[in-house]
């Protein structure tokens, strides 16, 4: 039996560029969406798909951003399967929308198995397993927290908290100075003391692909500048590069990255 093609992606940070740049990923992204559709493809969206998230329930507010991408995986998530959304640390807040999309939504992580092997999927801010596995920094921690998102909403309301949330969200860009060191000790040591045969995780934004003794890691870059997903068909997983243009996958090399 052929089991179904799956794709995984994350760190898109809609929202964080200028009108030509987020026109220009939004248009990228929808076409994949659409191709994975048309292909009965599996969708696995692990953090971050946008650059700030808040829904105010009480005030049953909404944000803006992505909405025709987001009704993109409606359709998806209609005539094709649920997508599994687990959410980063900058698209956690949410209350109920993405669930009424038709997502399955996650805010920790999910293990699946493919081929009869153990795959851990995570956003890479927090943790997996006992605590001293990889620590949610103590600043995602309150952030997350309820009691945190409910004095945040009770004093600024949706005209004044999103702005602000987007201004903290602007501190998390691509060129910095991540390091992939802190993920890549995770996911050896993960792999070696859990059963665990693969792991795929974003966050860090740097697209790479480990062998380890005990397992494969995936860090799934970014699909706003290197366009990077995992792809996984015929039992076995890729890190490709998604070329809307062509409606094709292609492998992944750092000299595949356009700048």
């Amino acid at each position: 039996m052929t089991e179904q093609p799956s794709l995984f992606i994350s760190d898109v940070h809609l929202g964080a560029f200028d009108k030509a740049t987020e026109i220009q990923i939004e248009n990228e992204l929808i076409a994949l969406i659409n191709h994975c559709c048309e292909q009965k493809i599996k969708i696995y969206i692990l953090g971050d798909l946008f650059d700030y998230w808040m829904e105010y329930p009480k005030k049953k507010f909404i944000p803006t951003v992505g909405q025709k991408v987001l009704q993109a995986f409606k359709k998806h998530n209609s005539q094709c399967e649920p997508t599994t959304y687990i959410t980063g640390n900058h698209d956690n807040w949410t209350y109920g929308y993405f669930k009424d999309l038709g997502f399955d939504v996650e805010c920790n992580y999910r293990i699946i198995k493919q081929n009869g092997f153990n795959t851990l999927l995570m956003h890479g801010d927090g943790r997996f397993g006992k605590s001293d596995d990889l620590l949610r920094p103590f600043f995602h921690g309150v952030l997350r927290s309820k009691y945190f998102v409910k004095m945040f909403q009770a004093f600024l309301p949706p005209e004044l908290g999103i702005p602000v949330m987007k201004k903290f969200s602007g501190f998390s860009k691509m060129k910095d100075n991540r390091t992939p060191v802190p993920l890549d000790k995770h996911a050896k040591r993960v792999l070696k003391e859990k059963d665990i045969d693969f792991i795929i995780m974003g966050h860090d934004h740097i697209p790479r692909m480990e062998t380890f003794e005990a397992g494969t890691y995936i860090n799934l870059g970014t699909f706003f500048y290197h366009k990077t997903v995992a792809l996984y068909n015929n039992g076995a997983y890729q890190l490709v590069r998604w070329s809307a243009s062509d409606k094709e996958f292609v492998p992944f090399t750092e000299s595949s990255v356009i700048e």
